[in-house]
């Protein structure tokens, strides 16, 4: 099993102050005989009658190497590996990578983030890791 990333409590706490419930820490996900594990797994209920239950899987990633573009790469060969194993085991699970807000201004607010966000549809939930809260979720 993967080490926890240093934001991984952060997340959790922004998540359920944003009405989640942490079902699965970590996702696990089988496929062709490869073991892989997404940092977590929530769900959220809705009220509306005309809406299921949602279901996210979350992945998590601090940004703290020297080089935010490896940094970078690293997430998104992550993001797609998991994203395309999701599409065929849970298709109803989203999935979100999960930076603090000091990541999403940085390097995701520059032109080659914004680039990569854009074409690969990347959902990103930013949190504040000071205050353990969601900031923004972008779909």
């Amino acid at each position: 099993m993967p080490a926890r990333d240093i934001y991984h409590n952060v997340v959790i706490q922004a998540l359920i102050a944003d009405g989640w419930t942490i079902t699965d820490d970590p996702l696990y996900l089988g496929y062709g005989g490869r073991d892989l594990y997404i940092d977590l797994g929530a769900e959220r209920s809705t009220i509306a009658a005309e809406k299921d239950n949602q279901k996210i899987a979350v992945e998590i990633k601090s940004f703290l190497s020297p080089s935010p573009v490896s940094d970078l790469q690293e997430a998104v060969g992550q993001y797609d590996i998991y994203r395309t194993i999701l599409l065929e085991l849970e298709p109803e699970r989203i999935l979100y990578l999960a930076v603090a807000k000091r990541v999403y201004e940085g390097i995701f607010s520059e032109r080659l983030g914004q680039l990569i966000v854009n074409r690969i549809q990347i959902k990103l939930i930013v949190f504040d890791e000071k205050n353990e809260r969601v900031w923004q979720w972008i779909n």
